[in-house]
């Protein structure tokens, strides 16, 4: 995988600009912070967070994925103020599920998701190398 940083431009924080990368495609739909059972542990937006990050995880796993295959991510989120509060305690939960792998990524607050109770929604595009297929 290649990290695409155009020269001159200030490097992102926790993103990429863009991703170059060769493989097997392997596509995660939206997932959300329930576990397993489809149950919310909690309404808290961090927990949810890690709980769909480790259900990406899961997921990319059944398809011999890694997490730092993933090249691209779009977060959905429900409320601008309380994502841009989290920052911090979201680093650390992403880095605890992804580790210090920051693909291509896109945030986009919404009016609201299926789930009622979902505070975000995730999907994740992974490309795994021909040598880790």
């Amino acid at each position: 995988m290649e990290i695409l940083q155009p020269p001159g431009w200030p490097r992102p924080k926790g993103y990429s600009n863009g991703v170059a990368a060769s493989g097997r495609m392997v596509f995660v739909s939206g997932m959300v912070g329930w576990n397993a059972s489809g149950e919310f542990e909690s309404d808290d937006f961090v927990a949810q967070a890690r709980q769909a990050l480790a259900n990406i995880v899961q997921v990319l796993a059944e398809a011999g994925a890694r997490p730092e295959h993933i090249v691209r991510m779009t977060w959905y989120v429900v409320d601008r103020a309380e994502y841009l509060a989290a920052q911090r305690a979201l680093g650390a939960a992403y880095r605890e599920q992804i580790g210090a792998h920051y693909p291509a990524m896109t945030a986009v607050v919404v009016a609201g998701l299926v789930e009622a109770r979902a505070r975000v929604e995730i999907e994740a595009t992974a490309v795994v190398p021909p040598q880790d297929s």
